[in-house]
């Protein structure tokens, strides 16, 4: 079992700035991708962006360029730095990693209990 849990969430005006973070605990050793999706009402939840654990990186198309995901393996977190935010950037973002395997191959995939992210015009 890993637990997640984020920080960092915030009201913020459009231009602006944050920084979240989802601190992972328990059965760590077994991680291996940590990640970033954001969800709004009545929508399905989005990838924003993943880091493996060799420190590649993956984002969504759209978050390129103001978004940047990093990894403190040290520290068991994974951060989200949030720039340029506007106000489609509204929404609650979750946590998310893979960690070890089931008895068919199948990752186990943990989410965490999510930080909201407002963003006025």
């Amino acid at each position: 079992q890993v637990q997640l849990v984020e920080s960092g969430g915030g009201a913020v005006q459009a231009g602006g700035s944050l920084r979240l973070s989802c601190e992972a605990s328990g059965s760590i050793f077994n991680i291996n991708s940590m990640g970033w999706y954001r969800q709004t009402p009545g929508k399905q939840r989005e990838l924003v962006a993943t880091i493996n654990n060799d420190g590649i990186t993956n984002y969504s198309d759209s978050k390129k360029g103001r978004f940047a995901i990093s990894r403190n393996n040290a520290k068991n977190t994974v951060y989200l730095q949030m720039n340029d935010l506007k106000p489609e950037d509204t929404a609650a973002y979750y946590c998310k990693t893979s960690a070890g395997y089931d008895r068919f191959g199948r990752p186990y995939v943990y989410w965490g209990q999510g930080t909201q992210v407002t963003v006025s015009s």
